[in-house]
């Protein structure tokens, strides 16, 4: 786990200890991890994590507060948003998929949080900024879109879509 903006190794003699973790990126990770992800903004971004060693790896369970501003996905306005993500990772030796590149895996969803131990360390903050990017919403919806989009003369979903010229023809006599 290597070239983490936001890097904080721990390794399973810290881990052994069982100790509580904070972690609060500064302007420039925040700017990098905001380039990385997409954002127009990361204004916070703090973890707080219990660390433990576990059989077989380290467990880190905690959760990620950030305060992000994306991008409409329909108007390229900003839409800001605070977060605050849930985790429960368990870093485990033997954790790595067996199949080769082109092979497909599937996972469960139990199996959504174990990744692999490297070595004797995991990057929480890597993991952290992980958490992040799938907290995040995929297409975020600025609260004026609907209108931004109708001023500039783009039909609405009920609008365009196939029942649109039926309901037309409903109110049109001998239809």
């Amino acid at each position: 786990m290597t070239g983490s903006e936001f890097s904080h190794v721990i390794t399973l003699t810290e881990a052994a200890q069982g100790r509580p973790v904070r972690l609060e990126a500064d302007d420039a990770a925040r700017a990098a991890i905001a380039k990385r992800l997409g954002l127009v903004a990361l204004d916070r971004f703090v973890v707080a994590a219990d660390v433990r060693a576990v059989a077989g790896g380290i467990a880190a369970t905690g959760t990620v507060e950030a305060k992000v501003v994306q991008s409409c996905a329909a108007t390229g306005l900003p839409v800001p948003a605070k977060l605050r993500e849930p985790f429960d990772l368990r870093f485990l030796r033997g954790a790595e998929p067996a199949a080769g590149e082109e092979e497909e895996v599937e996972i469960s969803d139990a199996d959504c949080d174990i990744l692999p131990l490297d070595g004797d360390r995991v990057d929480l903050g890597e993991a952290a900024v992980q958490t992040l990017s799938l907290a995040l919403d995929p297409f975020p919806r600025h609260p004026d879109a609907d209108r931004i989009l109708a001023e500039k003369g783009v039909l609405s979903e009920e609008q365009a879509g196939p029942f649109a010229a039926l309901a037309k023809l409903r109110g049109k006599p001998g239809a």
